[in-house]
């Protein structure tokens, strides 16, 4: 039987994250009518997550989803489903017949599994002492776990799009919503400015703002100006985001490639973020971040059209304070009062926010790589990256890494998500200086997993560092500007 991958399970989690994400946000007096709700959802037929058939649910079994992620701190975790209790154990073997096959492995590396088994029942019908024989499934289970693995002989102009957002538009009506309570909604959003900046070289760009903005308080979370729409520029934003007011339970963007990244969907899943995403042509979708942009235009940018050499460090200091002294301090037109006091006032459903450490880990890209066993290394967009002599017996690894920051990938548990080791790209000049560790056991203890945890700067270090992303202030220092030939 085929054992479901990580993908299959985590595919189960987004699925039913997806029916119950919506009613996280519902006001108390519409959660009166959550029987109705989940009738309603119940009446609904959805994609099956493996097959790709139509398949329904009972309003019961999304009831228990609905009450298993709100009481959740992790509300994906919650949804996903149960490991089995005898996941990754192995059964107990005779110490002789594991002997034996040993022996076995070391005369015929070039044997397949099948063969090996085959032989190895021939010799416990000639040996009564080796025991009975275990089925061909724990033999291989056993046969890569020790790093028996088969090894070959050497040798030497209208887009599609565009109309069915006008037949949307037409067929459907357009009302104006409001998320019931403060931090339940987010829009986030790219925005060319109408003035250049010119950098160190003489350059002149055209800056792009992004704004996260809370739906209910109007407040603007986060604003900064970059040199390009990118997956690592809108995360970079997002962070801070998360570090000034906590983690939202809904995030809503268009359908730009930043937003729609690998990077992007996977850290906003994996911290239970609800990603929501406006249809194609339709900006009115996202009405409140569009009229922010002219309050942006109108205000900020009109004050600084006589600023000669205007620089991207002079712009984004103006903004921030444009931003969080007259604002979110201004009183709003369409909800009478200010956003900063709505905000204060209002019942607010965020989350903490996680340290870098599970940020960075969280906003990362899936793939499946295949280890080396010559050199014990695997390839990350074209550069070469070791892994640990402790991980050598398994063949493939699930890897987490950054396209932008190829400084540092992770190995994880295909199974459970936990990451098993950190691994950096492959030092040759360091290598060549002959010093070789002993290589380590094949099995990972709980240590060298705790390990991967562990953050690489001391606690002082740690905490100031913390305390200083927590006040909000610009980085005491003059950024670098992004390079504009990265890939996302």
């Amino acid at each position: 039987m085929k054992r479901k991958s990580e993908g299959v399970l985590l595919t189960w989690a987004q699925l039913r994250f997806s029916i119950v994400g919506p009613l996280m946000a519902l006001s108390p007096e519409e959660r009166q009518t959550l029987e109705k709700e989940f009738a309603r959802l119940a009446a609904r037929c959805y994609r099956h997550p493996v097959k790709g058939t139509l398949i329904t649910f009972s309003a019961s079994t999304i009831e228990r989803w609905y009450y298993r992620a709100r009481d959740a701190d992790d509300p994906l975790a919650a949804l996903g489903r149960k490991k089995r209790k005898d996941a990754g154990k192995t059964r107990v073997l005779n110490p002789k017949l594991v002997l034996a096959l040993q022996r076995q492995y070391r005369q015929y590396q070039g044997w397949s599994y099948l063969l090996h088994v085959d032989n190895l029942a021939v010799l416990v019908k000639e040996n009564p002492e080796l025991g009975p024989l275990p089925s061909y499934t724990t033999i291989r289970r056993l046969m890569k776990h020790k790093g028996w693995v088969k090894k070959k002989p050497k040798k030497g102009k209208r887009t599609a799009g565009r109309v069915r957002a006008e037949t949307h538009f037409e067929q459907r009506e357009v009302r104006a919503y409001e998320a019931a309570y403060v931090h339940a909604l987010w829009h986030l959003d790219f925005h060319h400015g109408s003035l250049r900046v010119v950098d160190a070289s003489g350059t002149w760009h055209t800056p792009l703002a992004l704004c996260i903005m809370d739906d209910r308080s109007r407040l603007c979370c986060h604003i900064q100006w970059y040199l390009e729409e990118t997956a690592e520029c809108l995360i970079h934003g997002l962070w801070q985001a998360f570090w000034k007011r906590g983690l939202p339970r809904g995030l809503m963007t268009d359908n730009g490639s930043a937003m729609i990244a690998e990077e992007t969907r996977h850290g906003l899943l994996d911290l239970g973020i609800l990603h929501e995403k406006t249809l194609p042509y339709s900006p009115y979708q996202n009405g409140k971040q569009e009229a922010f942009w002219g309050s942006l235009e109108g205000r900020l940018m009109a004050m600084l059209t006589r600023v000669e050499d205007l620089s991207l460090d002079t712009l984004n200091r103006a903004t921030q304070a444009w931003a969080e002294q007259e604002y979110n301090r201004r009183e709003h037109e369409e909800i009478g009062t200010t956003p900063l006091k709505r905000l204060l006032e209002g019942t607010e459903v965020s989350r903490p926010a996680p340290e870098s450490v599970a940020l960075r880990f969280a906003f990362t890209r899936k793939v499946e790589r295949k280890q080396r066993r010559g050199d014990g290394t695997l390839t990350l967009d074209g550069v070469r990256f070791e892994v640990p002599s402790r991980l050598r017996h398994l063949a493939r690894f699930q890897v987490r890494y950054q396209s932008w920051d190829l400084t540092r990938a992770y190995i994880v548990d295909e199974r459970t998500g936990v990451c098993l080791a950190h691994i950096r790209p492959q030092d040759k000049e360091k290598n060549a200086e002959g010093l070789r560790r002993l290589a380590a056991t094949a099995e990972v203890s709980a240590e060298a997993v705790a390990d991967c945890d562990t953050p690489a700067y001391p606690p002082l270090l740690r905490r100031l560092l913390a305390d200083y992303a927590a006040c909000g202030l610009p980085p005491a220092y003059i950024p670098k500007a992004p390079n504009k030939e990265s890939n996302p």
